[in-house]
């Protein structure tokens, strides 16, 4: 079977793809997964693409989707034919002991799901929404659940509630999505006018381009009448989350999740504690917030925005489309066809 893995000291030009054995026959609690699809996330490009991000033969990609081949003793959740998609956090099944690293992470810590086929054990997975395609489903793993996340297990987002999305990645879109779909009103930005046509095609009610107005946050104050947004999916960091703060009403909740723009930066805490607002760090979620994640997605009309899909051999190349910044949601692998 084919498999990308990094070659020492890493960097795009050094993923490795080669022929490999076919996984292991699973063992009791286990199973065999034919992966047809992964995507790609920011975690992702940074293992992938820093000196020294991942160990010397690490097979990257965090996200994976596929069809179960084998099940091994023991297992009742899954048969063989059924859709699955993969844990980010494999080891974080359900309760309040979050991990603070990624020493157990699927193309970080331990070997990802850039290959054609992989033996683990079945709760690393959840089902697949059904009616998905795999490069569908692969979007779940790490931006679809941190979204989810992010608006409903943190941010107990309710219909009627005003949301603001930042930019047009895999986690923003889905955020837009997902905040229209359960009744929010949606506030979008961007820095291109032909993304803020797409972003009113998916239902965004605002959109701000924020280089045209860098005081956004103020816009948001003054498109929500003088209240502010209610919650806040912070994917930049540093550069942006002052905006987000100025954003947020009173009492706003603001879900961390990206450090697009750097890892440390000043943040205006007088202004936060002024307005009594809620900053949340969070890395995308347990397999039990997946699972209801899953259930949502099957019962709400959406489907995820793939920008474009390329084949294994290719990974070097979507990264370098991803790095380019002109996708408008999700970047899609495929890693055998689909079934």
């Amino acid at each position: 079977m084919k498999q990308m893995s990094i070659k020492a000291p890493g960097g795009l030009d050094r993923l490795v793809l080669a022929e490999v054995p076919e996984p292991r026959a699973p063992q009791a609690g286990e199973i065999t997964v034919r992966l047809h699809a992964t995507s790609l996330n920011f975690h992702d490009y940074r293992v992938c693409s820093a000196e020294n991000g991942a160990a010397d033969g690490r097979v990257p990609m965090a996200d994976g989707a596929g069809v179960v081949l084998a099940v091994g003793e023991g297992v009742q959740e899954y048969a063989v034919g059924d859709h699955v998609v993969a844990c980010f956090f494999p080891d974080w099944q359900d309760g309040v002991a979050r991990p603070s690293d990624f020493s157990r992470v699927p193309g970080d810590g331990i070997d990802g799901y850039a290959r054609e086929a992989v033996t683990r054990p079945a709760n690393w997975f959840t089902p697949a929404p059904k009616g998905w395609s795999h490069a569908q489903a692969a979007t779940i793993t790490t931006a679809g659940l941190t979204a989810w996340r992010a608006l409903v297990v943190d941010g107990g987002l309710k219909a009627g509630d005003t949301v603001a999305v930042l930019g047009t990645g895999g986690v923003s879109i889905y955020a837009l999505q997902l905040a229209k779909a359960m009744g929010a009103t949606v506030l979008a930005t961007t820095s291109s006018e032909a993304k803020m046509a797409q972003l009113k095609e998916l239902g965004a009610d605002h959109v701000i381009n924020y280089r045209k107005t860098p005081d956004w946050g103020a816009e948001m104050v003054r498109l929500t009448g003088g209240r502010g947004v209610d919650l806040v999916v912070e994917v930049g960091g540093p550069a942006t989350l002052a905006q987000s703060i100025a954003a947020g009403r009173p009492g706003a909740h603001l879900a961390l999740i990206g450090v697009l723009t750097g890892i440390s930066g000043e943040i205006p805490t007088a202004t936060l504690m002024r307005k009594q607002q809620r900053l949340q760090g969070l890395i995308v979620g347990s397999r039990q917030h997946q699972l209801d994640f899953v259930k949502a997605l099957e019962a709400l009309d959406i489907t995820p925005v793939i920008d474009r899909t390329f084949p294994l051999e290719e990974l070097a190349n979507a990264f370098r489309h991803q790095e380019s910044g002109a996708h408008f949601g999700k970047i899609c692998v495929t890693l055998s066809p689909e079934s």
